[in-house]
């Protein structure tokens, strides 16, 4: 879906799975800065939206979450992820429920599937879902912002900011009142300084959530069962996740950044050595330079020297060995 504030001056189409938003409009270091000092807004209109309603729908999501949910404040925003049957991350949802309908926005084009399981859980419970990309605009207000919420629209409140719900009939007039707009590459630059993960980019087929961090924020460990909750109580248990989140400092002399999927290397054992990890998200931030994700096997040495294909790199622990 092709937002029209790419028709705002100096808008660049983003690419890939984020084609329909700008990646940026012109100035990639200052919209950052303004991101990081509060000031703008973020055009998320890409993703996904599903709403679930009916009077069950608490406790029914809640029997189908990593999180708990049965008993969610109204207007508390919560993360929530849904596990394959082995523990492999399939879903990750930013959720807020405002009294009669649970919001949450997904990764873009994963609501049809996400909504095709949903409705195949459904049994006898009073819910409804629906998709609702169509109807409304994912806007992001970065933490520390004053722009005004227009009224009627439903907000999640994370530390990092606000997440609006917009009509999507309102993104234009609204981008009007509330500028300047910022580009999703700077978001993505602070989603990465903040270490946070993301379903698609730091996930594969394999991932489970302990690999991530996103125990405590997106799994609850307390609460009743769900499907793949074996492998999580098993890895919490018993074990450890076989890979690990790490942050990478980059060598900032070098012109490019190396791309998702890099293959990651110990620094000692030349460019022929073993593969040890691969970059999932790499930017360049404001302050800290060229930065990035990557995930590693957890037994790599926490002062190993790495290189990302011919880039060094130091790492920066996010998730413990």
């Amino acid at each position: 879906m092709k937002s029209p504030l790419l028709s705002l001056p100096g808008a660049v189409p983003a690419e890939g799975v984020d084609e329909g938003v700008a990646a940026h409009y012109g100035d990639l270091f200052r919209e950052q800065r303004a991101l990081a000092e509060g000031a703008g807004f973020v055009d998320l209109s890409h993703r996904g939206v599903v709403s679930v309603t009916g009077d069950d729908r608490l406790s029914w999501l809640h029997l189908l979450l990593t999180q708990h949910v049965s008993d969610l404040p109204t207007g508390q925003a919560t993360e929530a992820l849904i596990l394959s049957a082995h523990g492999h991350i399939e879903h990750a949802l930013y959720l807020v429920d405002d009294g009669t309908t649970v919001w949450a926005h997904v990764e873009p084009g994963t609501q049809g599937a996400l909504i095709a399981y949903l409705e195949s859980m459904k049994f006898f419970n009073r819910v409804d879902v629906a998709d609702r990309t169509d109807e409304f605009a994912v806007v992001h207000l970065p933490a520390g912002s004053i722009a005004e919420v227009p009224e009627g629209v439903v907000v999640r409140e994370t530390p990092y900011g606000r997440d609006l719900f917009l009509p999507r009939a309102d993104l234009e007039s609204y981008a009007e009142k509330s500028g300047p707009a910022i580009g999703l590459l700077a978001y993505e630059a602070l989603r990465v300084e903040h270490h946070r993960p993301r379903l698609g980019f730091e996930t594969d087929h394999r991932t489970i959530p302990h690999e991530l961090g996103w125990i405590g924020t997106a799994v609850h460990l307390q609460k009743g069962c769900y499907r793949g909750q074996e492998t999580v109580a098993r890895v919490q248990n018993l074990g450890k996740p076989p890979r690990r989140l790490v942050f990478l400092h980059l060598d900032g002399s070098e012109v490019h950044l190396p791309p998702a999927g890099t293959d990651i290397r110990l620094a000692d054992e030349g460019p022929d050595g073993r593969k040890i990890g691969f970059v999932t998200t790499s930017v360049r931030h404001h302050e800290l330079g060229p930065v990035a994700l990557a995930l590693v096997k957890r037994n790599v040495p926490l002062d190993a020297r790495l290189v990302a294909d011919t880039t060094a790199a130091a790492q920066e622990v996010v998730v413990e060995p």
